[in-house]
């Protein structure tokens, strides 16, 4: 049950769009201040909008703690340093999002920790790779835009058995659908930007923990919020709350999509298609196992060249041509010159990141509407490459 959100009976919590608070006696502004109390002290670290938004999401998840940050890379950027050290090793995949593996190969490089890049699908390469110095195994649950699915639950065998924490970025399938602690992840990771917001309407991350691993919270409230920032705003705060209402019906319709329109562009014959939700995807068995037979409302098509790509996506009508995932509307992007536009050829072939990849979120349209403009979009470019 969520928490009653304000002592008045609003049924949507106040924004609470304010800096400071009034304490009734020195002591209360101690015990704030030092985190003895949960009163609030500065909106820069503690908002009465940003703690009921928190509170949500421990509720719904049954974690020991939510940390909300004003976007998923603040919220990746805090977990990784929450457990990460000058001459540390994380081990990952190079399938994650661009801006995910550039933190970890180049950012974090600066300050002395090595990232070391594995097929997380190769049980003993990730064995391989681990030393008495990793920290973690960073991994997303379904990597984007590869769409691959890894082992989590033999991943956190052997992070555990190394005394490392097992994060995992879970964006792709709601939370409410992921059950992080039986899979042993001992951090969850999302961009709440995606699902949670509700259409888009407000930047935001959260940091899950599950107290599995020694210090996580600590280390995120006491120490990397408190002096790198990245809080959440309170209006982000609010406009996700409200979202979260909504959460469960609006995943239920657009994966109900999704499934729709990945069949109806596999029956075409003339395109690959890729959803774990399909029978034959190769990781459609493991996928159903570990999210309870939920897949996710993104899909990627790959089609003859990367200029019938570009012609696809100029053809759409209804489906938009933008970034972010899990709008309320259909989306397109072509990846590669885009979301790792900035990333040279030879490391995008290394992150299997295709020039032929268009990349769909599957919105609430009506499933018909969708299939039809991809189609006739589809028609227009595969027609126009063999000419």
């Amino acid at each position: 049950m969520f928490p009653r959100p304000d002592p008045y009976g609003a049924l949507a919590m106040p924004v609470y769009h304010c800096l400071a608070y009034e304490f009734a006696d020195h002591k209360a502004m101690i015990d704030s201040f030092t985190q003895k109390s949960d009163d609030p002290d500065y909106s820069r670290v503690t908002n009465p909008t940003v703690i009921n938004f928190e509170r949500m999401i421990r509720s719904l998840s049954g974690a020991e703690d939510a940390v909300a940050f004003n976007s998923g890379m603040a919220a990746i950027s805090a977990a990784v340093m929450a457990v990460a050290y000058a001459g540390c090793r994380i081990v990952t995949s190079r399938h994650l999002f661009g801006n995910t593996y550039l933190l970890l190969t180049r950012t974090l490089a600066r300050f002395g920790v090595e990232t070391v890049l594995v097929d997380l699908t190769d049980i003993e390469a990730v064995r391989a790779a681990m030393t008495a110095d990793t920290c973690c195994i960073y991994l997303e649950t379904i990597t984007n835009p590869q769409m691959e699915v890894a082992d989590i639950r033999a991943l956190a065998g052997i992070a555990h058995e190394h005394g490392a924490a097992l994060l995992a970025d879970t964006t792709m399938i709601p939370f409410i659908h992921t059950d992080a602690r039986r899979l042993g992840i001992d951090v969850e990771i999302l961009s709440s930007t995606k699902y949670l917001s509700g259409g888009a309407t407000s930047l935001g991350g959260v940091v899950i923990d599950y107290g599995t691993f020694p210090g996580i919270s600590a280390a995120l409230r006491k120490d990397i919020l408190m002096n790198l920032g990245g809080y959440m705003t309170p209006h982000a705060a609010y406009m996700q709350t409200l979202g979260m209402e909504t959460l469960a019906v609006r995943y239920d319709a657009q994966e109900r999509n999704a499934a729709e329109v990945a069949r109806a562009m596999a029956a075409r014959g003339d395109v690959e298609v890729c959803w774990p939700g399909l029978p034959g995807n190769p990781f459609h068995h493991l996928a159903s196992r570990q999210f309870g037979g939920r897949f996710g409302a993104m899909l990627t098509l790959t089609l003859p060249s990367e200029e019938a790509c570009f012609r696809c996506i100029d053809a759409l009508q209804l489906v938009r041509r933008a970034t972010n995932l899990f709008d309320n509307k259909s989306l397109a992007i072509h990846p590669a010159s885009t979301i790792f536009g900035t990333i040279d050829e030879a490391t995008r072939r290394e992150m299997d990141v295709s020039d032929r990849l268009i990349r769909l979120s599957i919105g609430l349209e009506d499933p018909d509407d969708i299939t039809a403009d991809l189609n006739r979009a589809l028609d227009i470019a595969l027609n126009s490459e063999q000419q």
